[in-house]
């Protein structure tokens, strides 16, 4: 089938047109896989979970998930999609911990695209290692999306596993290729999957890599990921989780005086970074109350080791990027 569209596929709003679109899709699944095995990489995100869930459905125990734990993930992530997947959905998941394997790669590469070159090819190494341990798998599942098509004048290699060697002869299976995200979102709550893996933030893919700025340290990392889950914390407390676009912390390579204890201190600051988008090309900042940005900020403070201030990113897009790196 030609990557495009077709021009009769109504828009998926609903529930009752998600489920028509899950039960064409589960026999379409079926016909195309038959009695075959097929793997998929896992990240945890919207698109890969919808497509998990879709295979889960239409050929179960026929579907491994590889779940690569690079160490970039957001605190939680890796064990949600343990208990999600393979506690409640019964899949078949294969849990890879590369963390040292990463961060080791990692250490002290500065440039944003050396980074996300370490990363991207890293992932296809891990995910290649653990697809050749597994006999007479013959199809590869990828939460390509229709946007990705259109950008990439072709099928996308989504979640980096496009590089993956041409010896494993794999057949690719992409059963939400001509949805949009919003589309993708409201099937994967037709498919029972929790509201903060179907709502789930735009997420680079080279995960908290990008906003750890400069060379990748542990602790500084630590530091990206403990502020993260307050300020995710805070707003899904004060109403705004689902009212602002994306919103993150960046912990920047710079450090600065501070008093902790009665003590002087030499420690890093966290940005706050809070957006509205409809679709990345342009971005405006969140008029956070301001009583929300004194709790978040005594929270990070009094909580995250090795950081001295909390500051907010102001700028728009244009003139600033949304990501840092």
């Amino acid at each position: 089938m030609a990557d495009v569209r077709p021009v009769t596929m109504e828009r998926i709003t609903t529930e009752s047109l998600a489920q028509a679109f899950i039960d064409e899709q589960v026999a379409a699944l079926r016909k195309q896989i038959g009695n075959g095995k097929v793997l998929l990489a896992l990240s945890g995100g919207v698109d890969s979970s919808v497509v998990a869930a879709l295979l889960i459905k239409a050929v179960g125990d026929q579907l491994t998930c590889v779940h690569v734990n690079h160490g970039l993930l957001r605190k939680g992530e890796p064990e949600q999609v343990i208990e999600v997947f393979r506690n409640q959905m019964k899949a078949n998941l294969v849990y890879v911990d590369a963390v040292d394997r990463f961060l080791d790669k990692l250490a002290g590469v500065s440039d944003p695209e050396e980074k996300r070159k370490i990363i991207g090819a890293e992932f296809i190494r891990v995910f290649e290692e653990e697809a050749r341990k597994l006999d007479g798998i013959r199809f590869l599942g990828q939460g390509t999306i229709y946007p990705d098509i259109l950008e990439s004048d072709g099928v996308k290699a989504h979640h980096n596993v496009g590089g993956l060697p041409e010896d494993l002869h794999f057949e690719l299976v992409e059963p939400v290729k001509f949805l949009y995200k919003d589309e993708v979102r409201v099937v994967g709550k037709a498919l029972g999957l929790p509201d903060n893996m179907v709502y789930r933030q735009p997420f680079p893919g080279p995960g908290l890599g990008v906003r750890c700025v400069g060379a990748i340290t542990r602790d500084r990392l630590e530091a990206v990921r403990e502020s993260d889950a307050i300020l995710r914390e805070e707003f899904a407390a004060s109403g705004l989780q689902g009212k602002v676009w994306q919103y993150f912390t960046i912990v920047p390579d710079i450090k600065s005086t501070g008093i902790k204890d009665n003590k002087r201190t030499w420690d890093w600051p966290v940005v706050i970074r809070a957006v509205n988008s409809v679709d990345a090309t342009a971005a405006t900042i969140e008029e956070v109350p301001y009583a929300l940005l004194g709790k978040i900020t005594n929270r990070i403070l009094a909580e995250v080791k090795g950081v001295n201030r909390v500051l907010y990113d102001l700028s728009p897009k244009p003139v600033a990027t949304i990501e840092w790196e």
